[in-house]
């Protein structure tokens, strides 16, 4: 039982240590991943529709 206690005391002074982000970071990495999303998922939904197309051509 001392083991878990000192687990978590020590748990508790790396997370005093931790340098968290700024709300404004948080917001703009957000915004970074949303628009990378997008622009990746219209990617690849072109992709699709375009070899769909060729198969069609074909068969």
């Amino acid at each position: 039982m001392g083991k878990v206690i000192q687990f978590f005391k020590d748990s508790y002074g790396e997370l005093k240590k931790v340098v968290w982000p700024s709300r404004e970071n948080v917001l703009a990495s957000t915004k970074v991943v949303i628009v990378s999303t997008l622009i990746v998922a219209v990617f690849l939904g072109l992709v699709d529709f375009l070899l769909v197309r060729g198969i069609d051509l074909f068969f």
